[in-house]
This record gives C-alpha cells, structure tokens and sequence, in this order.
C-alpha cells in the first residue's frame, strides 16, 4: 500500500452501484475503500470515526437523509473531508465547494474517471486546507548508543509542550526500546492489537500508551519474535490515520536498513540524525548519507544532530562538518546526571528539569522542526 493511499468512503444505497465501485477499486491500490453506507444518518458518525481522505455520495440517495441534504450536513459539520457527488445526466450538479460539492461524478463512468476524480478532489483539498498535514519527524542514528532513543522521547514531549498533539511511535520493533525506558507493562497494547484490515480512531484510543507527560505511544511488541509480525503495510495504514488525528507524529526507528524502516524513513517529512562526536558513528553517518543519496532522499530530508556535543572526545568538531559536507542543524548538551535519572525513573528530563540546558536545547530543537513546516520530502 502507498503511503499515499487516499482512503474513500461510499454512501450509496443502491447495491448494483456499489458493486460497481467496489469492482473498479479491485485492482487500485492507490485507493482503500473503507466501508459503503446504505444509511444516510450513519454517515457522519463513521466519518468523523473513519477518516477518510474523501466521501461519495449519491445524489438520488433515499431514506430518512437525501443525498444532497447528506451534502450539505457533512458540510455543515466541518468535518474536513471533501465530498464528491454521484449523480446521473438527467440530474446534474454543479461543483461547488461553498456547499460542500468538491466534484461531481455523473454515471455512467469508468474506473480511470472514478480514480482520476478522486485524486483531483484529494489533491486539491490537500492543496487548501491542508489535509493531513501531520509534520511526521523519525529520529535515526547509524549506530546504537548515542542516545537516539531518549532524543526521541524528549523531542516528542518537547514538541507537545508548545500545543502540538503529539503521538510518538516506537518502531524498535524487536527490542522496543521505548517499552524499557518507560517501564511499560509487558501486557501493554501494541501496535500488533491494531485490526489488520480497517483502523478507526476508536481502535487507536484503546491501543495507544497514554504517558504521563501529555503525548500518546505506539508501542512496539512485547517479545522480540513478534516484529516480523508487523509488516509495511500495516505501518502505511497506520501513519496514514495517525496523520489525521495528530499534528506531530515522531518515530523512534532503528539502525538497522530494513524493509520497515525504510517505510518509516520514506514517510517521513524530516529525518533527524542523532550523531556523536565518535569515530565509529562518523564511519557510519558517512555510510547512511551515500544509501540516502542513493535511495533518492533529497539532502533537505535529513537534518543532523550533535548529541553530548560539549563531549567531543578529542575529535576536532570540524572533522564532523567535513565528513557530512555541512555544518550540523542541531546540538545538544550532555548532563549525565539529569539525563540518566530520568531514564531510570521514566520520566523525560524536559520535564523533570526545564531550565537544564539540555531541556532547552531539545525544547529549540523542537521549536525549529515544527516552525519549518514544508511539503512533505520526496519519497523513494
């Protein structure tokens, strides 16, 4: 599945009609038909649940709401989704986004007119109001121990301290370092208790970790074995829901290049790349920037990171700047004493202590990544 997937919602009452649509979108998988509504009262309650990209409805629709009353009620409602309106010749309706008809669709059509329609209708709604604009951040490092793990919880609280609703994923799939960090029970809900066919909202409330601190928590599985368990395509599905109920999506990924982490990093606006003044880290840092070149990331995809950057370790702080052919975005402090109670106590040092310097460069952190908001990066 795309990671751009639009996902559509039908309300029509007429079987053969629907049979039809569900048969064009067979082979499309470019579209995911989330359900088709008979009822015209249902329709709102299953959008604001669903979170679709767009909704069809028809406009001969019958019983207790009519289609272009349906219309004009999800309009209403300001539920943020556009509507495409299914019609026939000898009824037509004209576009108009003031009441709600984002397009229009008049039978009969064919699977290219229905999936050129769709993605018009979506693009432009994009275009406009910004749909889906979630700013998603995976913090990444070619290497384990430079504090990748407690950056992106930091950055993840730090960025729900100035009004995002901020949701963070654990994508350490195997080992699930944030399930340690926080001392989360074993029998926590993972992202594994999601459906494996069709995610609402409600679905995300029962399984989501809800932290202290203010931010959500897709855990990853409790037992090593269970990764493999999780595939590319439930990580499109989930982001693709997560961008619409959250502002700030942060990804707590692994080193490793796998198939699911690069579905992680190619979803991603920004990547952050945690790096130490090591020479070990360095090799490596170098070693990603060639594989991201030649996946198709563009250089401004990738922002780095200096951690413990007053920690140089006798490596001249120049060294780093030539290895990656520029000078890193980002820097923060060491404070050993702070950071390493935290963690033992699960607790984020942001909070803990605030004025600390290492909370304020996180907290800056956090304020360049959400105050450079831009279109999302090219994928691969």
């Amino acid at each position: 599945m795309a990671a751009d997937q639009i996902r559509l919602l039908v309300v029509e009452d007429v079987p053969q009609v629907a049979q039809y649509i569900r048969g064009l979108l067979n082979t499309q998988s470019s579209i995911k038909l989330l359900d088709v509504v008979t009822d015209g009262a249902k329709a709102i309650p299953l959008v604001r649940e669903l979170r679709p990209d767009v909704v069809i409805v028809d406009a001969l629709l019958q019983g207790r709401v009519k289609g272009l009353v349906l219309v004009e009620q999800i309009h209403a409602a300001q539920v943020g989704v556009p509507v495409i309106v299914l019609t026939v010749p000898q009824q037509p309706v004209q576009p108009d986004p003031q009441r709600g008809i984002h397009g229009v669709l008049t039978m009969p059509f064919s699977g290219f007119d229905l999936v050129t329609r769709l993605q018009q209708v979506n693009q432009q709604a994009r275009t406009s109001t910004e749909l889906g604009a979630a700013r998603v951040i995976a913090v990444f490092a070619p290497k384990g121990g430079v504090g990748k793990t407690t950056i992106a919880f930091n950055l993840a609280v730090a960025i729900g301290q100035i009004g995002e609703r901020t949701v963070l994923i654990d994508g350490s799939l195997q080992f699930g370092d944030l399930r340690a960090l926080l001392k989360v029970p074993v029998d926590a809900p993972s992202i594994l208790d999601l459906p494996t066919d069709r995610i609402a909202e409600s679905d995300l409330q029962d399984v989501l970790w809800r932290d202290p601190s203010g931010i959500d928590i897709l855990l990853a599985p409790p037992r090593v074995e269970m990764a493999e368990m999780v595939t590319t395509r439930d990580i499109d599905k989930v982001l693709s829901l997560l961008r619409r109920v959250y502002s700030a999506i942060v990804i707590d990924t692994t080193p490793a290049v796998s198939d699911v982490n690069l579905a992680f990093l190619d979803a991603a606006d920004t990547i952050v790349e945690v790096v130490t003044y090591d020479s070990t880290t360095i090799h490596n840092t170098i070693a990603m920037a060639d594989a991201f070149r030649a996946i198709g990331y563009p250089a401004t995809k990738v922002r780095y990171l200096v951690n413990r950057a007053d920690s140089s370790g006798g490596i001249d702080p120049t060294m780093l700047e030539r290895a990656l052919g520029r000078r890193p975005e980002h820097s923060v402090v060491s404070d050993g004493l702070l950071v390493v109670q935290s963690n033992n106590e699960g607790v984020p040092f942001v909070l803990a202590n605030p004025e600390a310097a290492v909370s304020q460069d996180v907290g800056r952190v956090a304020s360049e990544l959400i105050g450079s908001r831009v279109p999302a990066a090219a994928r691969r």
